[in-house]
């Protein structure tokens, strides 16, 4: 199969969609034929993947560092290379500047194209206007885009009835996210190398946060319980691995508490085996969002056995059970931190629940992967199908 990705996030930038779009296509290409991802250029970025990356380009988006607007209309350069590859199949994993290309694209050249279903985008379009109107107006948009392509996947059960209540009436496949971690032995080195990066005690207990910096994942809730969990004298050092809109306003929300002297902001780390590391250290990792949809950092933490506290009926919490293979508590800060101080108090527990989140929640992409070959190749044959009782028909 020749497939092509398009996404308006890619490497450097750091987002779990980002994450999906190169594990598909390293993945696929390596076993099922050529795949191509295409995305927003990057300045001085240079890409080392596999599979090749064709980029367009793009303009900075001042409301949201680090994403791009990509403009591929008016990339003459981008139209001659898409032009030599004749693709099987294009998969979008956004309804935005990727998703009309590729759409356009299967449209021109007849073949099938798979929509992902991955954000809650009214969360994103309420964030950027601040009115309901317009956010109401960009998600119909949106399951317009979704209406005009031939299948539509999304990322788990919980996700489906977002898109429902976002008005989409068609058919859906749920096709589980995976993870590129493997499970680690060597757990004590990878704990004495964060403890002497950061100069930490061996005993002290780290809190990890993996993702965007934006408010929609709830971090003021996480910044409001790491001041609880120090008015209550919990020891603890809390690690923000990322970058993103928000990041100036939580530094200085943590500065305003004070609690700088626990909290530790380590910006953008594309090192995978440093970040496998930093889970590996962190006795739990703390994700409270009510925005994502399914979570691929909660599993990469349950890889290594670092369980993580999520708050009761967000969409990534599917398939999360509270004191088994993760935490779960009430969505408000006291309640949080409340949650976190009485898991750090009963270690034995928390390395049980460690253990069971490993067995349970972590599935590496090449077994996804498989999965994903397989439908490809039946809607293409489908696609096939239906194209010749068409001409059939005309005839």
């Amino acid at each position: 199969m020749i497939i092509g990705q398009f996404n308006d996030s890619f490497q450097p930038i750091m987002d779990g969609v980002a994450n999906v779009t190169r594990n598909y296509a390293y993945w696929l290409h390596k076993k099922y034929g050529s795949c191509y991802v295409v995305t927003p250029n990057f300045p001085k970025y240079e890409d080392c993947e596999a599979f090749e990356v064709i980029r367009y380009f793009s303009l900075p988006i001042p409301v949201r560092p680090p994403y791009r607007l990509g403009i591929p209309h008016i990339d003459l350069e981008l139209r001659r290379k898409l032009k030599e590859i004749p693709f099987d199949l294009v998969h979008t994993h956004s309804p935005f500047s990727s998703g009309q290309l590729a759409l356009k694209i299967a449209r021109n050249r007849r073949i099938p194209i798979v929509a992902t279903f991955h954000s809650k985008f009214y969360d994103d379009f309420k964030t950027a206007t601040k009115s309901d109107v317009l956010a109401q107006f960009g998600v119909k948009q949106v399951i317009n885009f979704f209406n005009s392509v031939d299948a539509v996947w999304t990322v788990n059960k919980a996700t489906v009835e977002t898109l429902r209540e976002y008005g989409y009436k068609g058919a859906v496949d749920v096709v589980y996210n995976g993870i590129d971690f493997t499970p680690v032995s060597n757990f004590e080195t990878r704990r004495q190398q964060i403890d002497e990066l950061f100069t930490l005690s061996p005993q002290e207990n780290v809190l990890l946060f993996v993702g965007q910096h934006i408010w929609q994942k709830n971090l003021k809730l996480l910044i409001q319980a790491l001041h609880f969990l120090h008015q209550w004298g919990t020891s603890f050092k809390m690690i923000f691995v990322g970058t993103g809109f928000a990041e100036k306003a939580m530094k200085e929300q943590v500065q305003e508490l004070g609690i700088n002297n626990k909290v530790i902001f380590l910006g953008n780390l594309l090192d995978r085996e440093l970040l496998k590391s930093l889970y590996a250290r962190a006795d739990l990792f703390l994700f409270p969002s009510i925005y994502d949809t399914a979570a691929i950092v909660v599993r990469e933490a349950a890889a290594v056995q670092c369980p993580s506290v999520v708050v009761e009926n967000a969409n990534c919490a599917e398939g999360l059970i509270d004191n088994y293979n993760s935490f779960i508590a009430p969505n408000d800060a006291e309640s949080y931190a409340r949650k976190v101080k009485e898991v750090l108090s009963n270690r034995p527990h928390l390395s049980q629940v460690g253990e069971k989140a490993q067995q349970t929640l972590s599935r590496h992409w090449e077994q996804i992967i498989e999965e994903v070959a397989e439908k490809y190749q039946n809607l293409i044959i489908e696609y096939k199908n239906k194209e010749r009782f068409s001409v059939s028909i005309n005839y």
